[in-house]
């Protein structure tokens, strides 16, 4: 019932990944071209800043793609992690990037050329408008997916840098100050290296199987505590099974013997309070609190 329910959404959202991919790789070609046809390492840099969320947005893709494929018997949780790899390729990918176009901008400070300063106002104003409307295609989904969240902020980000590069255009057009350029590239280069630091460390923690973010674990133990039935609670671990889904297995020590049901509530609980898919509890009746505490984390 719940995958009938998603299934014109995920139509939809396949269409706005396709859309939106497409525009801003021919986007993404052009600003690069100009910028170097124009002398502007702003432009080739913010082009830099642009792929960096197209792959982004290609592992925001890829990732919804593998969460929907059924698990094997070999990959009995699916393939919703394999995107880790991609990220981490993303992110090397991006670092390259960067390399080139500090190399780049350093160059031309030592060796200044003139630039063409209509061509960098009106290629970074086109920026402006495909990164307003490919954040545009994603305002809904934004709401039921991180993933999708992230690409909509990228977007957005991407949109006032392209509005800081037209601004640097405008300047160089009214005083002449061609170095204004080389300032606006390593602006960027800035937003890229903060993009790329964070894309990293959220990959390593979900190799690392990290608690994410969005789940505070002492709000999940003190629900767990609170229980009637339970004495104490051990092996309780947390971790991400994708940018949607997290997954828990626990160990409860309970006083009184339970039924299903009580697991089943508990179950529902983790799902609505701290949006937990897939739990794994173990019941131990009549486990002592010393034995909870001795196995606790």
């Amino acid at each position: 019932m719940e995958h009938n329910h998603s299934h014109h959404h995920d139509i939809n959202l396949g269409n706005a990944f396709k859309i939106g991919i497409v525009l801003n790789i021919i986007f993404v070609i052009t600003e690069a071209a100009f910028g170097f046809f124009s002398n502007s390492m702003a432009l080739v840099a913010d082009a830099g800043h642009n792929l960096s969320d197209v792959l982004a947005l290609i592992f925001s893709w890829v990732a919804v793609i593998l969460s929907q494929r059924k698990p094997t018997l070999k990959f009995t949780y699916g393939f919703r992690r394999s995107t880790i790899l991609i990220a981490l390729l993303n992110t090397i990918f991006l670092l390259g990037a960067v390399a080139f176009i500090i190399w780049e901008t350093i160059e031309r400070i030592g060796n200044p050329v003139e630039i063409n300063s209509n061509s960098v106002i009106t290629v970074a104003a086109i920026g402006i408008v495909v990164n307003g409307f490919t954040a545009w295609l994603f305002m809904k989904g934004k709401k039921h997916d991180l993933n999708i969240r992230s690409a909509f902020l990228h977007f957005i980000a991407d949109a006032l840098v392209s509005l800081g590069v037209v601004v640097a255009g405008v300047i160089m057009v009214f005083t002449g100050i061609t170095w204004i350029d080389s300032i606006m590239s390593f602006i960027v280069v800035a937003v890229i290296l903060y993009s790329s630091y964070h894309l990293l460390i959220d990959s390593v923690n979900l190799a690392l199987d990290a608690v994410p973010e969005n789940i505070e674990i002492e709000a999940v133990r003190d629900y767990l505590q609170s229980l009637p039935e339970v004495e104490g609670i051990h092996d309780l671990h947390i971790w991400a099974l994708s940018t949607t889904e997290a997954a828990l297995t626990v160990h409860l020590a309970t006083h009184t013997q339970t039924d299903v049901s009580f697991i089943t509530r508990i179950q529902q609980q983790l799902h609505e309070q701290f949006d937990i898919e897939h739990a794994t509890i173990q019941v131990e009746f009549g486990a002592t609190s010393f034995e909870c505490e001795t196995n606790c984390n």
